[in-house]
């Protein structure tokens, strides 16, 4: 027996049942500007697309509007990473709001696939695009992007050309730092990262400030460069607790270098945080949640820059005016759990 495919449903087949014309319809769910109808022939016409379940046909509205509501998020690494996949949630969720279908392409850090995925978007015509990286970090855009209207999210090109949005580096290393000083702590240790990179200056600014709030001097000897890894953090530890005037308490790069520290500290007996307090970074709930004691941290904005991103291209999208581009950054508030 042969199946026969059942017929989609037409905009005359809602025009027949709502008993309007089909152009009636037609400007009814296009919402034409300039032209009104009693909200019962609309309440009839969206009945009827219900119970006929009818669907708009995407690529006509796409031919008449030059609108395909589509935006495209390229990534090197961010979509294959637990603790920043809040970005993809922050983006759907202005994505959602904003009427527009979010295109995720993840390139693993390849060139190739790059060039590859913006393609590829380029030919599904999407409005625009966000270029996101796994980390805050000067990027080298291709020549691709440049016709298409583009937000960089957690990084940034060095002329400052495009809108961009990446975390208050200098706020989180402050707030962290001022924290261990609101409990009394003076000699403050800083297990930075190697090679330095936006994050790892930043935050290092951002401990210097907030030790000169506390009118604490600066001592260049507590800050130790590391391989931000936990292994980075282990061998830090170590030789900051090894000094005779060792610190009461380590600031640590991020997360992953604050797991080992606190192997350090527990090979050396030394207790977390009565002798010791230990104050991380990113808010990699894996890694701090599961620490014992849990780990006191920064959260990366990741969700708000997302979100942000998303809002900043929508507007640029959709406004004629020529503005000048905006480097935004958002704040890192600072997550309280039982290590400091």
């Amino acid at each position: 027996m042969t199946l026969q495919k059942k017929r989609a449903p037409t905009m005359k087949d809602v025009a027949r049942v709502a008993g309007v014309s089909q152009t009636t319809v037609s400007f009814v769910l296009n919402n034409k500007p300039g032209v009104f109808f009693a909200d019962e022939t609309k309440a009839r016409i969206q009945e009827a697309v219900e119970k006929l379940g009818y669907r708009p046909n995407v690529a006509a509205q796409v031919l008449r509007t030059s609108r395909t509501h589509l935006i495209g998020l390229i990534s090197d690494e961010i979509a294959t990473s637990p603790h920043a996949g809040q970005i993809i949630e922050g983006a759907q969720d202005a994505a959602w709001a904003n009427s527009k279908l979010l295109l995720l392409m993840n390139t693993g850090g390849r060139d190739d696939v790059e060039k590859a995925a913006i393609e590829m978007l380029l030919d599904r015509q999407v409005e625009g695009i966000i270029y996101a990286t796994m980390y805050h970090r000067p990027v080298s855009l291709p020549d691709t992007l440049r016709g298409v209207p583009t937000v960089l999210l957690d990084c940034f090109v060095q002329d400052r050309s495009l809108p961009s949005v990446v975390p208050d580096e200098v706020q989180g290393g402050r707030v962290a730092t001022e924290h261990l000083l609101s409990k009394g702590h003076r000699r403050i240790g800083l297990l930075n990262q190697i090679p330095p990179i936006p994050a790892s200056v930043g935050r290092l600014e951002g401990y210097r400030r907030g030790l000169a709030a506390y009118g604490v001097t600066f001592d260049e000897s507590l800050v130790l460069a590391e391989v931000s890894e936990a292994n980075g953090g282990y061998q830090g530890a170590v030789k900051l607790m090894r000094r005779p005037d060792r610190p009461t308490a380590i600031f640590c790069f991020n997360d992953r270098m604050a797991m080992g520290a606190y192997d350090a500290l527990r090979k050396l007996g030394l207790s977390i945080p009565e002798e010791v307090s230990v104050v991380g970074f990113d808010n990699e709930e894996i890694i701090a949640d599961h620490l014992y004691p849990p780990l006191s941290t920064v959260q990366l904005p990741h969700y708000e820059m997302g979100e942000w991103a998303v809002n900043c291209l929508v507007e640029h999208i959709h406004s004629d005016a020529v503005r000048a581009p905006i480097q935004h950054v958002i704040e890192c508030p600072f997550v309280k759990r039982a290590s400091a």
